[in-house]
C-alpha cells in the first residue's frame, strides 16, 4: 500500500484515481503530475515500484495539500469573518455562503429543521 501525504491509497484503484484520495489533488492535477513524471494512468497502486512511489512522494510535496490546505481554507474563512465581510458573516451564521436560496433548501448548512411558532406561509 503506498503511503503518500499521510494518505493510503487503496491499492487496487488506478493511480489516477488513487491519487484524487489526497485533499487537493483532483483528477485534472493527478493526470499532469502522472504524465510529467512519465508514469502509466492506468497502472494500478499495488503495481507501483517504489521508485515511482518516491517520484510521487517528491512531487506531491511541492504542492499545497492535507494539512496545510485545510490550515489555509480555515484561516482564509477566518479573515473573511474577522473583517467582517458579507461572506464571513453568511459563515458566521452558518448559511449558504455563494448566493443560494434559504427559504424552502439549504438544510445541509442551517440543519435541523427549527418550527417557528405562528408562522404561515400567506399565498395571494
Amino acid at each position: 500500500m503506498a503511503r503518500i501525504a499521510g494518505v493510503n491509497l487503496p491499492k487496487e484503484k488506478r493511480v489516477e484515481v488513487g491519487l484524487t484520495y489526497i485533499l487537493g489533488v483532483g483528477r485534472s492535477m493527478s493526470k499532469k503530475i502522472l504524465t510529467e513524471l512519465n508514469i502509466n494512468l492506468d497502472t494500478k497502486v499495488q503495481d507501483l515500484t517504489e521508485d515511482e512511489v518516491n517520484k510521487l512522494r517528491e512531487r506531491i510535496s511541492k504542492i499545497q495539500t492535507e494539512g496545510d490546505l485545510r490550515r489555509k481554507v480555515q484561516m482564509d474563512i477566518k479573515h473573511l469573518v474577522d473583517t467582517g465581510t458579507y461572506r464571513g458573516l453568511r459563515h458566521r451564521r452558518g448559511l449558504p455562503v455563494r448566493g443560494q436560496k434559504t427559504r424552502k433548501n439549504a438544510r445541509t448548512r442551517k440543519g435541523k429543521k427549527k418550527t417557528v411558532a405562528n408562522k404561515k406561509v400567506v399565498t395571494k
